[in-house]
């Protein structure tokens, strides 16, 4: 596009703009319609573009006020006040097209900012789908209650989880404290590494997490300040990319480079330091045995694995799952149900020999599509594209087929929920993200108007979590293989002497002979040399917490030859976690959208919750005030109960138009009207579509539907259309 340079002479503008009257505005016009072409193009271009533009814009306010101290002709004037007008509307197409890369939303899609939130946010609680707890007392951050329709919603969609997961996969479930000893998340990591550093306001003491003001500050510019150069950009883009990565003093430098300061005071920060997010406790009267409100609820299935396996038969593959709430203690709550202190996990083990992450049901998702975010994709600045599952799993993208599999299933979980499949991605985590144990990961995120959030993380986390238990209690977590014939193997046998080390112990023998039985091929040699050249050697039992003396003539160690008659590993365990509330706000801000009324003078909220999580399946209206009328719904009411569909009887004086408008803003799928004492009609919430049926047959109507066996359309088809304009309008 043409650029606009400085003027020096009212004359030569004046002979450049009559020649430009006519082509070169045609010109800019057409070029300001091409620019809705770079809808598609990257961050970076959109930011050269701009500059260019404002460069322009410069130019030709320069040549507009030359024009103006010469005292040009007014059409002069005119002319090339209409081109600057044309230059700033193409600057302003920019931005905005710029605006919507930096957000990751087309221009003219839908709106997902404060505005959407603050509607949304304010129909839920209004609603009492959900209220800060301990409200009367002004409340506490990343606390909050589930009121009558929240609890329902999140009741439906862990009823779904268990069927689509627990039923389906014959998984076992558990229900484990949410009390944890200290040495069982020792042995995890979580005691020492579960931290996020935090720094404080140096003058009123408030603690914020650092990486949190970091990613703020730098998304701040990157979304607002469209002036910044690409240098800098990509420094800030680099910055997000690392920034689980940086260290303390890594930290603690951007911060004070940025110059960022407290978000209310403006006060100055102190250096950043690690802060534990666990609830410390103590059990029992005297708390001497330290304890923790537990983080996640994977540690309950790892300790229990011996029994769980034993349970099944000894038999790999199996899964065991559990739902249950879990505590975080965070430095700063925010973005509502999103981040919060304490939140209901469903988590799924699934214990796989290494050797073999095949799945006899992988066949049944290998066919999908849906949108992929590997790795390489990420790193070279692509997004997310739609990938056919099995060619990710062929050409090892995704490590194996068992989490494949998973990928798959919480993509139908997730999408049978009523999550917009095209606001789901599933993002592999980069090298830096990974834990050092684990195989491959990927979240499953869902794009609400926060931004790409977590919801599902779906990991291979070989097998770290047993052997972690194993050497910390002493307690073998391992599965065996029998062999059809024996085989010759070279062997590590440690053979406790029993009978000394009860003599030695006494009491304590059994935990000193596991944990003998316990030590790696490394520290067994190491242990045989030192007995061998010292006689003696401290050894560390940790279900004792303390070193004991072994002596020579306590333990025997030594490598054989032997047959084998099974093998015995440690299995792998794939992993998905699911944050319930994460998944259930997300799938308001989906089923979220406004209608205007019949008179046009209002908005009206919607939830469009498939029957399969709405809180209230159906409510029962009787159109007027009337003892027939009322009868009938009784009827119907007792109808519905037996066949086991929630529902509501509304027998208000308010308009039918009223009632239907107060249960759509619950989610209800179907209304019920009871307008003859011989049969009624049934609405549908977003069509606003209704048919006619007999009395007798309306629950069985709303159950078919409800439980998935007809759909709505269906029943279009099959029953008297019923118009609505007299009754709801």
């Amino acid at each position: 596009m043409r650029v606009f340079s400085t003027l020096t002479s009212s004359s030569s503008i004046a002979n450049r703009l009559s020649s430009l009257r006519n082509a070169q505005l045609s010109s800019f016009i057409h070029s300001f319609r091409a620019y809705s072409s770079l809808m598609d193009a990257n961050e970076d271009s959109l930011r050269r573009a701009l500059a260019q533009k404002q460069s322009s814009v410069d130019s030709q306010s320069n040549a507009v006020r030359a024009l103006k101290a010469a005292k040009s002709s007014k059409p002069d004037i005119d002319a090339a006040i209409q081109i600057l007008n044309e230059l700033k509307l193409e600057k302003s197409s920019i931005e905005k097209q710029l605006r919507a890369a930096v957000a990751g939303s087309v221009v003219d899609g839908p709106i997902n900012g404060e505005a959407f939130r603050q509607t949304l946010a304010n129909t839920l609680e209004r609603r009492l789908f959900y209220i800060p707890s301990f409200k009367i007392y002004r409340g506490v951050a990343g606390l909050y209650d589930y009121g009558p329709p929240g609890c329902a919603v999140k009741a439906n969609v862990l009823a779904f989880w268990r069927q689509h997961f627990v039923l389906e996969e014959n998984m076992l479930e558990v229900d484990c404290p949410c009390v944890t000893p200290e040495i069982v998340l020792k042995a995890s990591g979580h005691v020492e590494k579960f931290t996020d550093l935090m720094v404080k306001d140096e003058k009123t003491g408030t603690c914020f997490r650092a990486d949190h003001l970091l990613k703020d500050y730098c998304n701040e510019i990157l979304q607002k300040d469209f002036s910044i150069t690409s240098e800098k950009t990509a420094e800030l883009k680099h910055v997000l990319a690392i920034l689980d990565d940086l260290s303390a003093e890594q930290l603690g430098a951007k911060i004070k480079e940025y110059g960022i300061a407290a978000p209310d005071t403006k006060n100055a920060l102190s250096d950043p330091y690690p802060f534990n997010l666990m609830f410390q406790t103590s059990i029992g009267p005297s708390g001497l045995s330290p304890g923790y409100m537990r983080p996640e609820t994977a540690q309950g299935i790892f300790v229990n694995f011996k029994d769980l396996y034993y349970y099944n038969g000894n038999k790999l593959p199996f899964a065991a799952a559990q739902i249950g709430q879990a505590f975080r203690n965070e430095i700063s709550p925010r973005q509502g149900l999103l981040r919060v202190r304490e939140f209901t996990l469903a988590e799924i083990e699934h214990f796989v020999d290494p050797e073999d992450k095949s799945h006899p049901k992988y066949s049944e998702v290998v066919d999908l599509e849906f949108l992929m975010f590997p790795r390489e994709e990420q790193m070279s600045g692509q997004s997310a594209k739609k990938i056919h599952l099995g060619k990710a799993v062929s050409k090892g993208i995704v490590n194996n087929e068992t989490l494949g599999y998973f990928i798959g299933r919480v993509y139908l979980f997730l999408t049978g929920l009523g999550i917009d499949k095209d606001r789901l991605r599933f993002r592999q985590h980069l090298a830096n993200e990974m834990a050092h144990y684990a195989a491959d990961c990927w979240d499953a995120e869902i794009k609400c108007s926060y931004g790409w959030i977590e919801c599902v993380g779906i990991a291979d986390r070989s097998a770290y979590d047993l052997r972690a238990h194993s050497e910390k209690s002493g307690v073998p977590l391992v599965a065996h293989e029998k062999f059809s014939e024996p085989r010759e193997v070279e062997k590590l046998v440690i053979a406790p002497v029993k009978k000394e080390l009860g003599l030695a112990f006494k009491g304590s023998q059994k935990m000193v002979v596991e944990a003998l039985e316990a030590m790696n091929e490394k520290e067994a040699l190491e242990m045989k040399a030192s007995l061998q050249s010292k006689g003696e050697v401290d050894f560390y039992v940790c279900t004792l917490g303390k070193n004991v003396s072994i002596t020579k003539n306590m333990v025997s160690i030594s490598k054989e030859k032997k047959k084998e008659h099974q093998r015995v590993f440690t299995p792998s365990v794939i992993e998905p976690s699911f944050g319930i509330g994460r998944i259930i706000y997300c799938l308001y801000e989906h089923s979220f959208y406004m209608r205007p009324s019949k008179a046009g003078d209002e908005q009206l909220n919607v939830f469009r919750f498939p029957p399969l999580v709405a809180p209230i399946k159906c409510t029962v209206f009787p159109l007027v005030q009337n003892q027939q009328y009322e009868e009938v719904a009784k009827i119907i009411s007792k109808s519905l109960t037996t066949a086991g569909i929630s529902h509501k009887i509304d027998i208000t004086g308010t308009s039918i138009g009223k009632r239907y408008a107060r249960t759509d803003e619950l989610g209800v799928p179907f209304a019920i009207t009871v307008d003859s004492p011989s049969s009624v009609t049934i609405r549908e919430r977003d069509s606003k579509d209704q048919i006619r049926v007999n009395v007798e047959e309306a629950a069985l109507v709303v159950k078919s539907v409800t439980d998935g066996h007809r759909t709505w359309a269906d029943v279009w088809s099959n029953f008297p259309r019923h118009s609505s304009v007299s009754v709801e309008e």
